[in-house]
């Protein structure tokens, strides 16, 4: 799994019920030959990432179809999940950063 591509967006909660902050990544992937996202024309992967206080924790993904962003009925093992995790790590203090300035 390589990722090559992200959109990230923080999410609103509307009610104010919800603690701490919610980001939505879309994360553009390159999958390996004899993966079988890659026959099922995944594109990449779209995941709810939480930091509350010093706890942080991705509370919902799938995999999507490139074109149509159909659910695949796929989940990430538990080494991707790292792998997710440290990005989303990485890439919400980039998004914190710049909306600073």
């Amino acid at each position: 799994m390589n990722i090559t591509q992200h959109t990230v967006s923080q999410l609103k909660d509307p009610t104010g019920i919800l603690t701490g902050d919610r980001y939505e990544f879309r994360l553009y992937m390159e999958f390996e030959e004899d993966d079988e996202l890659l026959e099922e024309d995944a594109a990449g992967l779209r995941t709810i990432y939480v930091v509350d206080g010093e706890s942080d924790k991705i509370t919902a993904s799938y995999f999507f179809k490139k074109g149509t962003e159909t659910a695949l009925d796929f989940e990430l093992e538990d080494e991707e999940l790292e792998e997710v995790l440290a990005f989303c790590r990485e890439n919400t203090v980039k998004v914190e950063e710049s909306s600073k300035k």
